[in-house]
């Protein structure tokens, strides 16, 4: 055991006690000492230090601590350790740490055992900042102390300090060359805790996995990658990946099949319309130059053609030998066999991008895309100049009759029932017969499904295309559908074949599509009477035909012919034009959908300038929009002002009037209560019985007076208001007619609610009838001065009989003479109130009748003004940003390269 190993373990003592096994070492240690202490010159720093080892070991940390403080020599450094841990073993933490931070000295493992014994202090004391910093220390002091580096990542998972833990794991990586330390690293990168460290960090690392183990190193950034994908990182990562790979010497001894199959799920991932052509170019030259060196073989022609795709889009970003391997491997390898699946995707991807962008993809497009994957189908066209010599021809074979001139083309399916479809580059419409066609329907194509047997025996798909009449007709009419045919039946008048015009639209035909088989029909035959002149006919054609078409067959067609007979040798000829081999079609389908693809995205790069356009006018439109909308608002206000204002004046009237039929009845009917007055009248009470006599007279002419005349004018108030509300009505259906007409929808509905009416109705009758919630006027209780004395005068002279003739006259002269106004206004106004309070609600009412237009009104305000800015921010994102819909197209077209370098494979490429 080394010395200093002694010192860490407290055994130095046993360097003392060889050969005195059999005694204490206390002992032992004492006799020495008192030996020593004997010497004129002695020396017991090593004794004591020993002491306090064995008090240390027993526990007894005060005599311990008392040795220690005594030691003067090399040792002293080791015993202020040793005090430190006694105290550490008292749990005096804190005095502890002081001892340790107050060591001096110049041994490196007495360094690294006070850091490792600090680390452990911290931890305990629970400071776990520091006691990271002090294992922290102790690593880059001496990371090849025992241990230090497995106590570190124990502590550092432990806390869940991941980037302390990476930290150490990339730096012992590349320190030690320890395959362990990188599976370490590649588990934190596999969990994630490496995912917000920049990916230059890891670069040394990776430059010295790459000496060691190219297995390991492969895996390392698989994991790395993965990590970076989905976040701010990812094109950091890219770089610096790539950046790398250039710079080391990828050598064929490893086959780098996760590496390889990584760059082409990402490469495509890259160029889906997500990521702008600025922020790639500065990483796809290198990207594709790396992914050459390191793809497999069955990724080799992928990499390859994306390398090309690239240069074609982008000439020179790629080293000029790069892409003359390129250009090698394509022409060595085979094509590719999965050009129809490719396609397909790639167009699903072209539509979505255009759904979620608000532009609409021509439906033709699509349709025929989607044609193209009924491979058990021949695609056979039908051209030709004469009308009705093709429309004989193609009525027997699908068996209808069809006239001869129209100007779509119609593709013949056989199908289990009858349907028919119009398609254009806007939708797909299902029509009854041809005359719907051109009605409201621009450019379409027929589809027409129905049982057809001679189709289905032969597995065809008829396309007949309109009769071409000139060169800009041929064009517009059959070629276009060139791409989806599989061949060409080209159908001649035996009256006079082979025009000069039917010829040159024939040669054209075959320009555009020289891969395409090209035959023709000799229809009309039946006008040939003579065999020989028939055989003539038919020999003269044929050689003409054989000048520009070699390998053209001809066919004698007669709608006279023995029917049967004739359509079996059809037949025959039919299937001599199809493909031998299977996989022809497929390839020569896979071609018309990538054919198909360039279209649409071409399509959609003219309708960029579409889009700005529409854009422009739709905002100029909802602008006025706007002016009309702000016009109904107000136009509704007034309308409601107006009808408030006739309304109210209206019943305004009708109360005003029976208020003043009630002021100036009362007081009559109170006056004629005089009548009640006689001798025998009780001159003590009569006041009382007059009061209320007078009440009930109000009361009963309220009754059965006023109430029936108010309620026969309100009723008439309640018709004429409802003529009115019908009049707003009438006026609001007209204006809502108006903005649906320019918004081509029914969008504005205005209707009011009528129910006001059956409120009012109900009010109405509630006011005029039943109990009148009228309380008992004081009319002649009331304390007036000269009614108390009137009241007190009955009172003394009620008694005596010949003064009642004389009281019977007062009372009468008082009840005519009496002013009644006030009584009468006050009835009036306590009866008028519940009258009033229904007149106050009117307004709310007719703003309630009123409110759905304003709500419609004010709500397509809005959502106009709304539309308005969400097109003008549209508008001046793609004017400051034309990227932003240019790129995408633009990756669409480079897949779309790429496809159709994988179609042409193993041909010699044209430099």
């Amino acid at each position: 055991m080394t010395f200093e190993k002694q010192l860490i373990n407290k055994t130095y003592y046993k360097t003392f006690i060889e050969g005195n096994e059999s005694m204490h070492p206390i002992q032992v240690l004492g006799e020495m000492y008192m030996t020593e202490q004997k010497k004129e010159v002695t020396d017991l720093s090593s004794i004591r230090f020993s002491q306090g080892e064995v008090y240390f070991l027993n526990k007894d940390f005060e005599s311990a601590i008392f040795k220690w403080e005594n030691i003067s020599d090399n040792l002293k450094p080791w015993a202020q350790k040793n005090i430190a841990d006694a105290h550490y073993e008292l749990d005096l933490l804190a005095i502890a740490e002081e001892y340790y931070k107050a060591v001096q000295t110049d041994s490196d493992v007495l360094k690294s055992e006070l850091l490792l014994q600090l680390f452990s202090l911290y931890i305990e004391r629970g400071k776990i900042e520091q006691a990271a910093n002090s294992i922290t220390n102790a690593i880059d002091f001496n990371p090849d102390y025992p241990n230090v580096t497995d106590l570190a990542r124990a502590f550092f998972e432990e806390q869940q300090d991941f980037p302390n833990a990476v930290r150490l794991a990339v730096k012992e990586a590349i320190r030690t060359e320890s395959l362990s330390w990188y599976e370490v690293l590649e588990t934190y990168v596999e969990r994630g805790y490496t995912a917000k460290i920049t990916p230059n960090y890891f670069s040394e690392a990776l430059i010295t996995l790459y000496t060691i183990d190219q297995v390991r190193f492969e895996s390392l950034v698989v994991a790395l990658w993965n990590s970076y994908k989905q976040n701010d990182l990812y094109f950091p990562w890219l770089h610096e990946i790539n950046d790398l790979l250039l710079n080391i010497e990828l050598g064929r001894s490893h086959i780098w099949q996760k590496l390889s199959i990584l760059y082409r799920e990402n490469y495509f991932e890259l160029i889906n319309g997500d990521y702008l052509i600025r922020d790639l170019s500065d990483v796809i030259p290198k990207y594709l130059t790396n992914w050459m060196k390191i793809s497999t073989v069955s990724d080799g022609l992928i990499s390859s053609t994306a390398v090309l795709a690239w240069n074609d889009i982008f000439p020179s970003q790629i080293d000029a030998s790069i892409v003359t391997v390129a250009e090698s491997i394509v022409s060595e390898s085979s094509h590719d066999h999965n050009g129809m699946e490719n396609g397909l995707r790639l167009f699903d991807a072209i539509q979505k991008w255009a759904t979620n962008n608000g532009v609409l993809l021509s439906e033709q497009f699509g349709w025929w895309i989607r044609e193209q994957t009924d491979l058990e189908n021949h695609h056979l066209l039908i051209a030709g100049t004469s009308a009705s010599v093709k429309a004989d021809f193609v009525n027997t074979l699908v068996g209808d009759e069809l006239e001869g001139d129209y100007t779509s083309a119609i593709l013949f399916k056989d199908g289990d029932e009858a349907e028919m479809h119009a398609i254009s580059d806007n939708e797909i419409r299902n029509i009854s017969h041809l005359g719907e066609v051109h009605t409201n329907i621009q450019n379409p194509f027929i589809v027409w499904k129905k049982p057809i047997s001679y189709l289905h025996k032969n597995k065809l798909t008829l396309i007949d295309t309109p009769v071409l009449s000139n060169q800009t007709e041929s064009r517009s009419a059959a070629f276009p559908y060139l791409h989806v045919a599989d061949s060409v039946l080209y159908v001649l008048n035996a009256d006079l074949p082979l025009t000069g015009k039917e010829l040159d639209m024939a040669v054209r035909m075959n320009e555009q599509q020289p891969e395409m088989s090209i035959h023709f029909i000799l229809g009309n035959m039946e006008q040939i009477d003579n065999n020989d002149e028939a055989m003539e006919l038919i020999e003269s054609t044929k050689a003409k035909i054989k000048t520009y078409f070699p390998y053209a067959k001809v066919f004698a067609f007669s709608k006279y012919y023995e029917h049967e007979s004739q359509l079996d040798e059809l037949s025959a000829f039919i299937g001599s034009m199809k493909d031998k081999d299977e996989r022809d079609m497929e390839v020569r389908r896979a071609n018309t959908i990538l054919y198909y693809i360039k279209e649409s995205i071409k399509y959609l790069f003219d309708r960029r300038t579409e889009i700005e356009n529409s854009l422009i006018d739709n905002i100029k439109w909802n602008e006025e929009m706007v002016t009309k909308l702000e016009g109904a608002v107000n136009q509704v206000s007034d309308m409601e002002e107006e009808k408030v204002r006739i309304i109210h004046r209206s019943y305004n009237k009708i109360k005003a009037e029976m208020s003043e039929q009630l002021t100036a009845e009362i007081p009559k009917l109170l006056r004629e209560c005089s009548r009640m007055v006689n001798e025998d009248s009780n001159f003590e009470k009569i006041h009382v019985q007059l009061n209320e006599e007078m009440n009930k007279q109000v009361f009963n002419y309220i009754e059965g007076t006023i109430l029936p005349e108010f309620r026969i004018a309100i009723q008439g108030w309640i018709i004429e208001s409802e003529e009115e509300f019908k009049e707003s009505q009438a006026n609001l259906n007209e204006l809502s007619e108006s903005f649906n007409y320019l918004y081509g929808e029914e969008k504005i509905v205005l209707d009011c609610d009528f129910k006001v009416l059956d409120d009012w109705r109900r009010d109405a009758d509630r006011m005029t009838r039943g109990n009148i919630q009228l309380a008992n006027a004081n009319i002649l209780l009331r304390s007036t001065p000269s009614q108390l004395l009137f009241k007190s005068a009955g009172k003394l002279f009620g008694s005596l009989s010949q003064n009642k003739g004389i009281l019977q006259n007062k009372y009468k002269q008082f009840i005519e003479g009496k002013d009644y106004s006030e009584t009468a206004k006050s009835i009036t106004g306590t009866f008028m109130q519940q009258f009033e309070i229904f007149e106050q609600s009117l307004a709310r009412d007719m703003s309630m009748f009123f409110a759905k237009p304003h709500e419609v009104l004010h709500e397509s305000l809005e959502n106009t003004h709304k539309e308005i800015k969400e097109d003008k921010d549209t508008l001046s994102n793609m004017r400051e940003n034309p990227e932003i819909y240019r790129d995408p197209l633009t990756q669409f077209d480079l897949k779309l390269r790429q496809f159709e370098w994988m179609a042409t494979a193993g041909e010699q490429i044209k430099v």
